[in-house]
Parts: C-alpha cells; structure tokens; sequence
C-alpha cells in the first residue's frame, strides 16, 4: 500500500472528497452606474406609452377639427367661407376653393352655420351650439340648448333659419332663439347672458326674425283670441328684450357698459333708459 502524497509542509496531502465541495464564488457587486441606468431606462420607455395614452383619449363631445391650411391673420369672414358637406362644417378659402379645415361631431350633423369675425358658429342635430375659431385653431366652447334636439327634426324648424344671430356689432354677443326662449351669450367666452322665455301660450319663430337698426325683431305668435299683435313682436338686442325704462345688467364690455351707464342717466332725466332683462 502506497504512502498518501505530502504537501510542501510534509504532511500528507487531503484528496478532493476529503476536503468537499468547494464553496461558490461571490458575485461581483453591481455597479453603481447599473442600478440608476435601470430605472432611467424604465422611465424612457414609459414616456411614450404615457403620450400614446394621451392622445388616445376621446375627444369631449365627439370633436374632431382637422387643419389642412392655416389663414393668414386668423381668417376674415370676406376670404373665409364657412359650409356644411358630407356632415362637417368646413372653412374654405373663398378665392382658391381651398379646404383650410373641417370639424366633425361624431353621430352628429351640423345644421346651420354663422360667420362672424374671428368665430365659426354652428347649430348641430343634437342641439349643441359651437364656437370655432375662424383660423381652426381651436372650439373653444360648447353650450347645450334645452329642448331643441327634437324640434329640429320637424318641418317647422326649417333647417335651423334665423335660430343664430349676432346681437352686438362684431357678434360679440350671439342669440340663439328656439320656439321656448332666447338665450343670449357672450362670444368670447360663451357665457350666458339673459334669457328671454316665450309668454305663456305663445311660441317665437326663430325664421321670422330681421334686424332694424341695433334691435332684432323676433316673431312671437300667440295662440289665444286675446293677444294683441304688439305682444307678438319682441325687440331685442344685446342686453335683452326693449322695453321703456330698462336698467340692463353688463355684458362684461366697459365700452358698452360705459354707453349703458351714460344712457341709464339720462333715463333718470325724463328720457328712456336701456330695458331690464
């Protein structure tokens, strides 16, 4: 029997099964670079998810405004015309034909449209009055009017005639007249002004209206033997119905306000003042 090797101290050398298993090696400790670039790079990868999910959302009232062109200096009435076609409204220069842009409502149709510096109003099927901006920048503002979904798809609604007029010069404030009530609102913002209500028994005819002078005319038919043809005609204008001896309420204008005031005063010396809403 052989003598079992030594090692370089002279005693004998242990055999690998002696000795069992040697132990794993350690792992080298992560560098520091590696753990913030994780994390980085997690956070890169998320910002186009999150964009993505933004863009995704739906549009509020189903809006879609495509812009093919911009107009120069926001889009004059005179060389932008505003239509309807194949459901959309769409802004087009007058000269060229050139589509500048459309605005779709999904599910919905426009039914009349009004021009205005710098404002794209339109009734749509639904009974929401918009506001677009003439260059197609933006719809800056949607208003529900109660009740008028229903009447415009009756024969008396004639497509919407005369239900949207300007009450002030330059539109700055916008009328919308439906068979119940006038609502007035201001164009830069769509804020309500006034509302006018039909009198009981009696119903306004937003087709039969015209503009004489600074007032719009607005046919009031009664159905009752008793009602006397003034009481079927109202005047109105941007501060609501005329009527001798009124004191308005301001429309947020200092211009008009200042003239309002100046008018008011003068009422107070035997003259007729602005009417009260």
């Amino acid at each position: 029997m052989s003598a079992p090797p030594l090692d370089a101290t002279g005693l004998p050398r242990e055999s690998e099964g002696a000795r069992g298993p040697r132990p794993a090696s350690r792992p080298a400790p992560a560098r520091r670079g590696a753990r913030i670039a994780l994390p980085a790079a997690l956070a890169l990868l998320a910002v186009p998810l999150i964009t993505a999910a933004h863009h995704s959302r739906p549009a509020p009232y189903g809006d879609r405004l495509t812009v093919h062109g911009r107009v120069a200096g926001g889009g004059s009435a005179a060389a932008t015309g505003l239509r309807t076609r194949d459901g959309a409204m769409e802004a087009y220069d007058r000269g060229s034909g050139t589509v500048r842009w459309t605005y779709t409502r999904k599910g919905r149709t426009p039914v009349t449209l009004l021009a205005a510096p710098e404002h794209a109003f339109a009734l749509w099927s639904d009974g929401l009055v918009t506001d677009t901006a003439r260059d197609g920048g933006s719809v800056r503002w949607h208003r529900a009017i109660p009740a008028s979904a229903a009447w415009l798809r009756t024969p008396g609604a004639r497509s919407g005639a005369g239900v949207l007029r300007p009450l002030a010069p330059g539109a700055r404030m916008l009328a919308v007249v439906t068979p119940h009530r006038i609502a007035a609102y201001r164009a830069a913002d769509g804020d309500l002004r006034w509302v006018l209500p039909a009198r009981p028994g009696c119903a306004f005819e937003p087709a039969r209206s015209l503009r004489r002078g600074g007032a719009l005319l607005v046919a009031q038919p009664c159905t009752g033997p008793a009602a006397s043809w003034t009481s079927q005609v109202i005047a109105v204008d941007d501060y609501g119905r005329i009527v001798p001896g009124r004191t308005p309420l301001g429309n947020g204008d200092p211009q008009r306000d200042g003239e309002r005031d100046g008018v008011r005063d003068s009422g107070r010396g035997g003259g007729v003042g602005r009417p009260e809403n």
